[in-house]
C-alpha cells in the first residue's frame, strides 16, 4: 500500500534522518538543487547510453560495409 499522506517526509544523510518540515529555507533551496541535479544526472546517462548504442551501431554498418564483396560496376 502507499505511504499515508500524513506521514511526514524525511530525508536520510550520513546515516541520519532529517525531517523536510524542520528545514530552512536555504536548505530547501539545497534539497531541490540536489533533487534536480540527481534527474539531470539520470537523463544524462540515459541519453549517453542512446549515443553509444547509436554509434555502436554506425560502426557496425559501416564495417558490414566495408567488408561486404564490392559488386562489379555496369560499363
Amino acid at each position: 500500500m502507499g505511504k499515508d499522506k500524513n506521514t511526514p517526509k524525511t530525508l536520510t544523510l550520513n546515516d541520519k534522518e532529517y525531517l523536510i518540515d524542520d528545514m530552512n529555507d536555504e536548505q530547501i533551496t539545497l534539497l531541490n538543487h540536489i533533487n534536480d541535479l540527481s534527474r539531470k544526472i539520470d537523463s544524462s546517462q540515459f541519453n549517453l547510453q542512446q549515443l553509444t548504442f547509436g554509434k555502436d551501431a554506425f560502426v557496425n554498418a559501416l564495417a558490414t560495409s566495408l567488408e561486404a564483396p564490392e559488386e562489379a560496376e555496369v560499363e
